[in-house]
């Protein structure tokens, strides 16, 4: 009986310590509003809307420690549709988890290294430390800004803290047998964070070579400084974006104009840039406004330049709930056709008003 007792103890003692070195966590966001788009080709829209805040999604995420400050972890996260129920982002065909999916191991002393589909250094800078909107509402800055969101077969290393400074490179393969440039992207970022201040600077360049092409058309260059300062009764933000060559600015939403059935949009600028100021004030103890100015200036002999105002609010209901409101506007100049959407969404005119609740777990 003693014998039994005591080995019953060792396996509670040993299983303890596995649960304890390895763990997997189910999280997610569920986010729906009702959209009203106006300005667009085709008339008003009023729709009910997933994404709109944060793209709804289902993850998985785990980590199992090695020993000796060393742990391996993953990522699955997919998109999927409040309104339909459908799989991927709304009106996309999306992979199981093709939001996010890696593998990789991590280390105390020397950073992250990671394998898979993940956020790119530029997009991770422009949602988290530029804009006041955290790239989602009618204000998001996705709607003027370049996005360069995310890439498949991409390698990510993440270096540790270092006295507030940190910085991250990635590099995607094209996998591609004619040459190596064809789809390949390389990324990477610096940032300080200490106390009030977060700022960090981020590169992205995306190789144009493919297949038919009789050459090489260069790559598009992507620059985005950005920082956001927090003095308590409200957060400033401030980004700059410089974009050079084909593919570097955000392509207008649809080759026919969005805003005449007869004129062509402008085509994609080949150097342009963006400026952004924002900010967020605390209203009471759980609300939040929030504001920002995006003016993109394309320096190209088009000239077809974009402004763009945006006003929201958001209040927490509990810690994982919350309800928002948000509203945003474009003034296109010389035929450029940006519309206003939100997290998950393009839109289709140059004006959008979104009212919803966002539930994370």
């Amino acid at each position: 009986m003693k014998k039994t007792l005591i080995t019953l103890a060792v396996l509670a003692a040993a299983t303890g310590v596995a649960q304890a070195q390895s763990s997997v966590v189910i999280y997610g966001t569920v986010d729906a509003g009702f959209v009203s788009e106006r300005g667009g080709v085709n008339g008003n829209v009023n729709k009910l809307d997933s994404g709109v805040a944060s793209a709804s999604r289902l993850g998985f995420k785990g980590t199992e420690d090695l020993g000796s400050g060393l742990s391996a972890l993953f990522l699955l996260e997919a998109g999927f549709n409040v309104d339909s129920g459908a799989q991927g982002a709304p009106g996309k065909a999306e992979a199981l988890f093709g939001r996010q999916a890696y593998v990789g191991l991590s280390s105390k002393t020397t950073g992250t290294l990671t394998l898979g589909r993940q956020y790119t250094p530029w997009y991770n800078t422009l949602s988290k430390v530029a804009d006041p909107f955290a790239a989602g509402y009618a204000g998001s800055a996705k709607n003027l800004f370049p996005a360069n969101t995310r890439t498949s077969n991409t390698v990510l290393y993440t270096s540790p803290n270092f006295n507030g400074f940190d910085g991250d490179v990635a590099y995607t393969f094209g996998e591609q047998a004619e040459s190596n440039k064809i789809g390949r992207q390389i990324g990477a970022s610096v940032g300080y964070s200490n106390g009030p201040l977060n700022a960090r600077l981020a590169y992205n360049n995306t190789s144009n070579e493919n297949v038919v092409a009789a050459q090489s058309t260069g790559s598009g260059r992507n620059w985005l400084a950005a920082a956001n300062y927090d003095f308590a009764v409200a957060k400033a933000y401030v980004a700059y974006g410089a974009n050079k060559g084909q593919s570097s600015a955000l392509r207008n939403n649809t080759d026919r104009n969005a805003y005449s059935l007869t004129q062509l949009s402008a085509a994609p600028s080949t150097d342009s840039n963006n400026i952004l100021v924002g900010a967020t004030v605390p209203v009471g103890p759980a609300g939040t406004v929030m504001a920002s100015f995006i003016r993109t200036n394309d320096k190209t002999r088009f000239n077809a330049d974009a402004d763009q105002w945006a006003v929201g609010y958001s209040y927490a209901l509990s810690k994982r709930t919350s309800t928002y409101a948000s509203y945003a506007k474009i003034k296109n100049k010389n035929f450029a056709g940006y519309t206003v959407g939100n997290n998950s969404n393009v839109g289709t005119g140059d004006k959008a008003f979104n009212v919803g609740v966002r539930h994370s777990f």
